[in-house]
């Protein structure tokens, strides 16, 4: 088999995973809830007023970063719809980070200061 057709093979093993069937679950909720996209939207737009203040001086880039992290815990606490995608999301980027990093191993040679703490990074072992 080819590296190629073993990459092919890890993409289908990824597309079927839980976290990817999980995620595709929490982000069609959100598509579907009008309450979650309006929240959205608005917190884009907090975004882009955010950006525009640094730009002109207003606001530090420090303070900005406050303030979008702010923003983005109340859009959270006010849908559990969009709670669900957030939860959903970071699991498939967790299942995602720890594929890439054991091929990093392998690649590299490197277990990047291995902690034998598979929570970590997960897993080298």
């Amino acid at each position: 088999m080819t590296i190629i057709e073993k990459a092919h093979e890890l993409g289908e093993m990824i597309e079927a995973s839980e976290e990817m069937k999980e995620l595709r679950l929490a982000e069609q909720a959100q598509a579907e809830d009008d309450e979650a996209q309006q929240l959205v939207s608005d917190f884009n737009i907090k975004r882009m007023n955010l950006a525009r203040e640094i730009q002109g001086g207003k606001i530090t880039e420090e303070e900005a970063i406050r303030k979008n992290n702010d923003a983005f815990a109340e859009m959270v606490a006010k849908s559990e719809t969009i709670k669900n995608y957030v939860d959903a999301k970071e699991k498939f980027d967790s299942m995602v980070n720890s594929i890439n990093n054991v091929i990093n191993i392998y690649i590299t040679g490197n277990q990047g200061g291995c902690t034998h703490n598979c929570s970590t990074c997960g897993g080298c072992h």
